[in-house]
């Protein structure tokens, strides 16, 4: 009896070492003696105790792939989860089409004077003197140009 629990203890020891849990360990050896027990009505064991090491040893390397496979799983949904997605729903992106084609036909429609000034300001980033210089117009009558044109386009935008 001395005998088999030194060898338990060490086999424990050596268990214990693969799964760093003293009671999963303890769980591993207990099931390598279920599978033995098991195996009494099968073919014959020659050596019981390189049976039970190696019984043990697989199961705790099972628990541990085991272990491994369900933590990159919980960490890969977590991660699914976790990703924002910029882009903007397919409704949105629609909708936003829908605008601007709008904002387009009303562009358009502008004068074309208008249109051209506007866009000027608005793409160009010119400013107000600079556009009233270039078409020689005072600064006011390019405010109300730049007016019109948004009053317009709020107008259609507005309108969808």
């Amino acid at each position: 009896m001395t005998r088999k629990r030194r060898s338990d203890g060490h086999l424990l020891r050596r268990i214990l070492r693969l799964t760093g849990n003293w009671t999963e360990a303890e769980d591993c050896l207990q099931s390598a003696y279920v599978r033995m027990a098991e195996r009494q009505n099968g073919p014959t064991i020659n050596d019981p105790a390189a049976y039970l090491a190696r019984a043990a040893h697989n199961i705790a390397i099972d628990r541990s792939r085991r272990r491994l496979v369900r933590a990159e799983e919980e960490n890969g949904i977590d991660l699914l989860f976790g990703i924002a997605d910029a882009n903007p729903l397919q409704d949105e992106v629609l909708i936003a089409r829908e605008r601007l084609a709008r904002v387009r036909d009303g562009l358009a429609a502008l004068p074309e004077k208008t249109r051209v000034i506007f866009l000027k300001h608005r793409l160009d980033g010119m400013k107000y003197r600079e556009i009233a210089v270039e078409y020689d117009i005072s600064v006011s009558a390019v405010e109300k140009h730049i007016a019109k044109a948004m009053f317009s386009i709020a107008q259609l935008a507005a309108d969808g």
